[in-house]
């Protein structure tokens, strides 16, 4: 939409007024005990539900002291770093034996496993002229608006789209989890042909091929990849799967799905969600963060040069002005995220084969300075240490997957995590999830219009 200088102006000036009559004084959530964010001022999360899909451990209580432990992550109980062990001493990808662990809630055998690929293949495919009707027809610059745009359109070629029982549910989200690869990666051909002028390439899935072949292979025009880059991607999607109930996407999908509402507005939400900066966002954030360190620091081995950037940009005089030093800290991990540390050790043999080595140590450097920076100039209520974000960034752009699939990439791995999530809160039969709001607005009376001061600024 096209708006001139004088709405422009006229927006802004609404602005103004709807900040003032929206910022609410900090002093009263201590007053009312308000638990901001749903989290105690140490980092812990208020508990508004159950769950038996995915477990975050940053802290333990001994003899009633909450002391803080090098973090874990469990999927259905087993312990994430067991997981990717295992399979990666079988020489197997791991993320669709992860799918169906979070869905069904075990680990499958041989031949489950052979038949659920080999239904996962046969949905990775998109309605007939859906790919030419609605991804070529209205490109988008955004990834993650196309994923939740593709998401919502998909509603209308489904005949039980409102259907919410639960073998219709599973069916749902096992397709979706097919097709969001494809989703992504035609969307993003379409937004080189489209807006950047480049040749359209579009290739279609191979079938029988894991979801991280698959991605390589429909986003480079050659569809040629090396087994190392297909396993660290696989295995950047086993570790973006799933996250406990609290994150902000997957929480998002429990309320969503408590109203009742369909699965593809449920998916969609938790798409917003991920979408920002703060949560799924933030390793798109990460690349783009270290690039202008890159930039500004020319030795990258200089600790007092990165660290006085680092601090620059924590005080809002570098990078977007924000004051986050992205990858950096986490609600509930203080010491360390399982995560990060496995992605951390797969990441560094890739930059070996791709001769970033030295791009590898810078990052190493960061991590180590970051949380330094941050405790000398913030008060700390726990401690801080990289999260997946930052490494995942890194391994991203290793693979050579654009920025604009970086986030969407993310998706690609969590809506298994959401699917899971939106089941469990279905076969629970919940109510609506309805949290309470204090309201501190003082009484007023209703005016007449014919009385009503008249305001100057507007």
């Amino acid at each position: 939409m096209n708006i001139d200088k004088k709405e422009l102006q006229y927006y802004e000036k609404l602005a103004g007024k709807s900040i003032k009559s929206s910022v609410i004084d900090p002093t009263l959530y201590e007053k009312y005990e308000v638990k901001k964010g749903l989290r105690d001022i140490n980092g812990v999360g208020v508990v508004a539900g159950l769950t038996e899909i995915g477990e975050v451990i940053g802290h333990e209580y001994v003899c009633g002291e909450m002391l803080s432990v090098p973090g874990r992550l469990k999927y259905r109980g087993i312990d994430i770093k067991d997981i990717v062990n295992n399979f990666l001493s079988e020489d197997r990808y791991g993320f669709e034996e992860v799918m169906y662990l979070l869905l069904f809630g075990n680990l499958p055998s041989q031949k489950t496993m052979d038949r659920f690929n080999e239904l996962l293949s046969k949905c990775r495919m998109l309605p007939e002229s859906f790919i030419r009707e609605n991804i070529l027809t209205v490109p988008s610059k955004d990834m993650m608006n196309t994923l939740a745009r593709g998401v919502l359109t998909l509603y209308s070629y489904d005949d039980e789209c409102d259907d919410i029982s639960i073998p219709n549910v599973v069916r749902q989200c096992i397709q979706l989890i097919a097709c969001f690869p494809l989703l992504a990666v035609y969307g993003y051909q379409a937004y080189l042909h489209f807006h950047r002028h480049e040749s359209l390439t579009i290739h279609n899935p191979l079938y029988g091929a894991s979801t991280a072949e698959n991605f390589l292979h429909m986003l480079r025009p050659d569809s040629k990849f090396t087994k190392l880059e297909a396993k660290l991607l696989d295995l950047a999607l086993v570790l973006h799967a799933e996250h406990g109930g609290g994150n902000n996407s997957s929480f998002i999908t429990h309320v969503a799905t408590s109203s009742d509402t369909d699965t593809y507005s449920v998916i969609a939400a938790a798409l917003g969600s991920l979408k920002g900066p703060r949560h799924g966002g933030s390793n798109y954030q990460v690349v783009r963060m270290i690039e202008e360190i890159k930039e500004n620091v020319s030795d990258w081995k200089d600790e007092e040069a990165i660290s006085a950037y680092l601090t620059d940009i924590l005080d809002k005089k570098a990078f977007d002005r924000t004051g986050f030093i992205y990858g950096i800290g986490h609600a509930v991990y203080s010491i360390s995220d399982p995560r990060a540390e496995i992605l951390k050790h797969y990441a560094s043999l890739l930059a070996d084969e791709k001769g970033l080595g030295d791009e590898f140590q810078l990052y190493s450097k960061i991590e180590k300075l970051a949380p330094r920076v941050i405790e000398k100039n913030r008060t700390m209520y726990k401690g801080v240490s990289v999260n997946v974000d930052f490494y995942s960034g890194l391994v991203y752009k290793m693979l050579n997957i654009p920025m604009e699939l970086i986030t969407p990439l993310f998706a690609v791995a969590r809506i298994v995590g959401w699917s899971a999530h939106r089941l469990e809160e279905l076969a629970n039969d919940g109510k609506i999830i309805r949290p309470a709001y204090k309201s501190v607005a003082p009484h007023r009376e209703y005016v007449k219009i014919e009385d009503r001061p008249e305001e100057e600024d507007v």
